[in-house]
């Protein structure tokens, strides 16, 4: 096995952005959801209610994080100095407001919502939550875990199932594996990514995002791929498409690299 491809996510639910390589550190890929859009009362926004934010497509100018919005142009983001309580999901964290400007003022025009960039500080800790994790292992603003890895075999087998729906992005990946057989992934445990050693902590449980057409910002309106997909990965945790995982410590990944399964379920 080996690693196909290599995606990270620096706003929550926005575009993604396919890199050839992926710095691990504390929180998990390198600028991967360090920022996140948050409504009035500081809660978490995302594609399961406002598809169309995955057409905003973030960049890097140097180390300058920027968004293009659609009708709005491109738009710098700055983090400032104020902080507040933000919430995702069940955990309250501290979250550095976006400098007074104009990015979180084109989102909110373009969505027709008002919404505030906020940014997790290197001094927040959020950790995974799972009854097998004994160790604090430090996430971002992802929704449960620092790594989320995917099975391309199980994509293409998803897609023979479901014609026309064989896009990895809707997925949002961080990590694409490929050489190992459909849905393989179920027994994974222990794995070294390259040089870097990785937990599998449990299946990845899907929403109605997976329906979310990473182009045109619009869901699909059969419910696909995500109802052929409840027709035969339901689990106790959902329907199930690719593993959280976690790491263990720093590191570099590089599209190419081998992929060793250590431990399995067997």
């Amino acid at each position: 096995m080996k690693i196909k491809s290599l995606f990270f996510y620096p706003v929550k639910s926005l575009g993604g952005i396919a890199t050839d390589s992926l710095i691990l550190d504390r929180f998990g890929p390198a600028n991967d959801r360090r920022w996140m859009l948050v409504d009035g009362e500081g809660r978490f926004i995302t594609q399961r209610k406002y598809p169309a934010l995955v057409r905003i497509r973030p960049w890097f100018d140097n180390d300058q994080l920027v968004l293009d919005v659609p009708d709005q142009g491109s738009v710098p983001v700055v983090a400032g100095t104020r902080t507040r309580e933000v919430v995702v999901w069940r955990d309250q964290v501290s979250g550095v407001l976006q400098e007074a400007g104009s990015a979180s003022g084109a989102v909110s025009e373009y969505l027709g919502k008002a919404v505030t960039l906020v940014y997790m500080p290197d001094t927040v800790t959020r950790p995974a939550h799972h009854e097998t994790l004994v160790d604090v292992h430090p996430v971002s603003f992802a929704d449960g875990f620092p790594l989320l890895l995917t099975n391309q075999a199980s994509l293409e087998d998803l897609a023979l199932r479901c014609p026309g729906y064989g896009d990895m992005r809707r997925f949002r990946p961080n990590v694409v594996i490929e050489g190992a057989t459909p849905w393989d992934e179920d027994r994974w445990l222990e794995m070294t990514l390259g040089s870097a050693p990785v937990r599998v902590v449990k299946p990845c449980s899907r929403c109605i995002m997976t329906t979310v057409d990473p182009d045109a910002g619009s869901r699909s309106p059969d419910g696909e791929p995500l109802k052929t997909l409840a027709g035969f990965r339901r689990g106790e945790d959902g329907v199930l498409f690719g593993v959280n995982a976690v790491h263990q410590g720093a590191g570099v990944l590089r599209v190419g690299d081998p992929v060793t399964l250590t431990e399995s379920k067997e």
